[in-house]
């Protein structure tokens, strides 16, 4: 809500996201990030678009507020914890996805090295006359030619990137 405010009230007022930052003295991909959901301005922040934009802070956050209230900035703050925390749950869930993307890949680099190991290159042995089993056995060759040189990188930087991921969550 606060992100779509930003940009409505933005556009409203014809300004670019670069013209929005020299005002408020951040650089245009703090807008961005604001205006796509991925950060929240601070309160001070806050104060300053709804300045720039001759808004109420409450009309950013999505209320319509009759009055200043003493507890208005009780309630931007509760307002801005509870954006914090959304932000929060779905950086943690893209990593657990990222996390599992690479265990997937590790565990099927090695499954095609068991397969490859069982299989023990079974084009050797075919009839390289007939057209179609040189097509096929020329292919299962590149294949296995490949897979062999990379599969290594692969599961190793997939291994790092588990290591790493691990270790930030633990901390």
């Amino acid at each position: 809500m606060l992100s779509e405010n930003i940009r409505a009230l933005r556009k409203s007022k014809g300004l670019s996201q670069e013209e929005l930052a020299v005002k408020l003295n951040v650089v245009r991909q703090t807008v961005s990030k604001w205006e796509q959901g991925l950060s929240v301005p601070d309160a001070d922040m806050l104060i300053s678009i709804s300045k720039v934009f001759e808004a109420s802070v409450g009309t950013l956050l999505g209320e319509t507020v009759a009055g200043e209230e003493p507890g208005e900035l009780r309630a931007i703050s509760e307002k801005l914890e509870v954006i914090n925390l959304q932000l929060a749950r779905r950086k943690s869930a893209r990593r657990e996805a990222v996390l599992w993307l690479l265990i997937s890949i590790c565990a099927a680099v090695l499954i095609c090295f068991a397969v490859l190991a069982v299989l023990d290159s079974p084009y050797k042995g075919w009839d390289w006359s007939d057209p179609e089993l040189a097509v096929a056995g020329t292919a299962y060759h590149a294949f296995e030619w490949v897979f062999i040189r990379l599969a290594p990188l692969i599961f190793t930087g997939s291994a790092a990137g588990i290591a790493v991921m691990l270790v930030r969550k633990r901390d």
